[in-house]
């Protein structure tokens, strides 16, 4: 969990996003990034609903997908069909567990090691042989919780 930042904060971060800065983008964008557990839109609202009332299930959808076309989060699809919201656009590691359909971060001190085991010379290959460029790397870890005992 992170601590909430400064209305001034806020400011920047979206006007550097090209977003103008509402209470409502305010309160849900601090909601989205103050948890590893990455949530549904519906989710999101019921979270939010705790500390803004007045948001609509509409205002939601409509200031996440504003959120993601400015890159200020990710759209992931959830094993179960499912979308969720990461508040965190730096490339790391996903688990989705496959029987929730819940995904969340890996501890971020892993998620570095395996990304930094990538050979810069394979992704330029890929680059290369595949005629792209690369802007970041996704890796999903597919699993289950495995309870306590």
């Amino acid at each position: 969990m992170t601590q909430q930042r400064p209305p001034s904060e806020l400011r920047s971060v979206f006007a550097r996003h090209g977003l103008r800065c509402t209470q409502q983008r305010q309160v849900l964008y601090e909601v989205l990034v103050s948890t590893d557990r990455h949530p549904t839109a519906e989710q999101l609202y019921r979270m939010v609903g705790e500390r803004d009332s007045g948001l609509s299930m509409a205002t939601v959808y409509n200031t996440l997908e504003a959120f993601c076309e400015a890159g200020l989060c990710l759209k992931l699809a959830a094993l179960n069909g499912s979308c969720r919201y990461d508040g965190a656009t730096h490339d790391h590691l996903h688990f989705k567990d496959v029987r929730t359909g819940e995904i969340r971060d890996v501890p971020e001190e892993i998620s570095e090691m395996l990304l930094d085991s990538i050979p810069r010379e394979v992704l330029s290959e890929i680059e290369k042989k595949m005629g792209i460029k690369l802007h970041r790397i996704d890796v999903d870890l597919i699993g289950e919780d495995i309870p306590p005992g």
